[in-house]
């Protein structure tokens, strides 16, 4: 006899606690005890008494009870175990969950994070979130195709970031291949879009290289107008010509004011490997003039709101910008470019101004890579180097000194 809504509403477990069972059709019942109302299917399957549980009373209506009911007994009659079925179910969905295009990036991430520098890894888990994982996040790794995955790229070339593209493609074919070594993915669908972007342009970081140019930068930069912080930065930046990640997140415990050395370690480096920056008396000076302000904390450049923090990444390009060097004529990098440029033309040792430059290279020739290699000869053209631009600064007319005697 089937049972109503109204029973199902109205019943209660026996006075002493006991629970009670209200059966409907078709092995449907719904037990009711204290501390709630279920709804069950009792079923055989392979000569076996089974019990399936079908959810909780109210939230669970009789109709979907009995809707419920019906679905597992169309297994039944199909040679499926119900109970079975469910559990592969939530197995398959507990699996997919895991292989998710964000669980696998994600998850890759996480493996390969400590070879990276943390700006590196910064970057990637941005581009990442920002770029990959809106549209691709929750979809099987297994099932993403070269057309969805050539729609998401082409969203990042639709801003005009065709650079941030391609190195986002880069990043989810790494996922891809990692996807493929750990057996949740067949193939890389990124290898089919080689030339479905448009390609980039290569152009050099903006600088300047004339001295008459420098010269006015330099004294440009004494005029900075903004916090002590800022104006140190911007002076010591032509000096020491590191990437700007690594300037502006420069430590006290790296610097050695008494015997002129900055020390990097290879963690915040690009290249992974240890680097020394020898220190000019005009660099001192500069660090010598911001210790006080700074040397409490842990960075020689915090951020302006916690000195927990470094200084923001865009703080010393927008420090050019007030002094009038836009975006296409000087940026933070474009000092390394403006003492490369210049160290070469002034006939200085071409290794020595790599090795200071931290460009690892890896080819047969410059196969092994020394932190400390030439570096009397670096010792040397850093002091040369800045006396240099203090000489342009000053409009003094010098031969550059060019290479160690």
């Amino acid at each position: 006899m089937a049972i109503t809504d109204t029973a199902c509403k109205n019943a209660k477990p026996k006075e002493d606690g006991k629970p009670i069972k209200l059966s409907d059709e078709k092995g449907l019942f719904l037990l009711v005890n204290s501390s709630g109302k279920y709804w069950r299917l009792a079923y055989r399957f392979t000569q076996k008494q089974k019990t399936l549980a079908l959810g909780v009373y109210p939230e669970v209506t009789l109709k979907q009870a009995r809707d419920k009911r019906d679905e597992a007994r169309r297994l039944l009659a199909e040679g499926i175990d119900p109970g079975e079925h469910r559990k592969l179910i939530k197995a398959t969905k507990a699996l997919q969950a895991d292989n998710t295009f964000e669980a696998v990036a994600r998850e890759w991430f996480a493996k390969y994070k400590p070879t990276w520098t943390d700006g590196h890894a910064d970057r990637i888990i941005r581009r990442l979130e920002r770029d990959a994982f809106p549209w691709l996040g929750g979809r099987p790794i297994y099932e993403i195709e070269a057309p969805e995955l050539l729609a998401s790229l082409q969203r990042i070339e639709q801003r005009g970031t065709i650079e941030t593209a391609h190195r986002a493609k880069q990043n989810i074919s790494q996922v891809f291949q990692y996807a493929i070594a750990t057996g949740r993915a067949k193939r890389n669908p990124a290898a089919d879009l080689t030339r479905a972007l448009s390609p980039v342009v290569k152009t050099s970081f903006p600088t300047i290289t004339d001295p008459a140019k420098i010269a006015e930068l330099l004294r440009a930069i004494d005029g900075y107008q903004g916090t002590l912080e800022t104006r140190c930065a911007l002076r010591l930046a032509p000096l020491v010509f590191v990437r700007p990640g690594e300037l502006r997140q420069a430590a006290w415990s790296e610097i050695d004011l008494e015997n002129g050395f900055w020390i990097i370690p290879a963690k915040r480096m690009k290249m992974r490997e240890k680097h020394v920056v020898p220190l000019s008396s005009q660099a001192v000076a500069i660090l010598r003039e911001l210790e006080p302000l700074t040397a409490n904390g842990k960075y020689v450049f915090p951020g302006a709101r916690s000195n927990k923090r470094p200084m923001s990444e865009n703080t010393v390009n927008a420090a050019l910008r007030r002094l009038g060097y836009d975006k296409d004529t000087m940026t933070g990098h474009g000092f390394r470019h403006m003492a490369s440029t210049l160290l070469n033309e002034q006939g200085w040792n071409r290794d020595a101004i790599e090795r200071q430059m931290a460009h690892a290279e890896r080819n047969s020739i410059r196969a092994t890579y020394n932190y400390a290699e030439y570096m009397p000869e670096r010792i040397k053209m850093m002091q040369a180097w800045a006396d240099y631009l203090d000489s342009l600064k000053a409009g003094v007319k010098i031969t550059p000194i060019f290479k160690a005697s």
